[in-house]
């Protein structure tokens, strides 16, 4: 399971030699981006007009590209990113109710809010058969429930996670 602590501290010039190469392929703008956030698990601010000069476009290109794509994000990840699957055939099995439980639950228990952060929908994870479905960091979870959600989250913050 990836969480926060597999990623590393933001560093202008780490991000600038992570770029060089990438800069000069095809769509380099969002794949510097991807490859930002997947070192450093977000996209910081300052590294909009890092890529914008390694890829010779404006900051304002970057920035376009930036906010279009949902999955890039500005802010550190929680410690355990919990998503829940909000696609229509998750939907059709519960996963309104999962979505409103999750929230009950992180109400309810502070610790668990803390370490999940604020739940992030997704759009379908490729899990339909067995929906609702829910990814805690990288493990997909089928049939997901609070229960099976919360039971993947502190497995993880009592190192046995996966």
């Amino acid at each position: 399971m990836t969480t926060v602590a597999d990623f590393e501290p933001w560093s202008a010039d780490v991000a600038r030699d992570l770029v060089a190469g990438i800069a000069q392929g095809p769509g380099p703008g969002l794949l510097c981006l991807q490859a930002i956030q997947d070192r450093f698990g977000y996209v910081p601010a300052d590294a909009v007009g890092l890529v914008a000069e390694a890829c010779n476009v404006s900051r304002a290109d970057v920035h376009g590209v930036f906010t279009f794509y949902s999955d890039l994000r500005s802010t550190p990840p929680p410690a355990i990113p919990v998503r829940l699957c909000a696609a229509e055939a998750c939907q059709a099995v519960g996963g309104r109710e999962l979505q409103r439980d999750w929230r009950r639950a992180c109400q309810a228990a502070p610790d668990l809010a803390d370490a999940t952060g604020v739940d992030e929908p997704i759009f379908c994870l490729g899990n339909c058969a067995l929906g609702p479905a829910a990814m805690v960091g990288r493990t997909l979870i089928g049939r997901a429930s609070v229960e099976s959600i919360t039971l993947a989250v502190r497995a993880h913050t009592q190192g046995s996670g996966s």
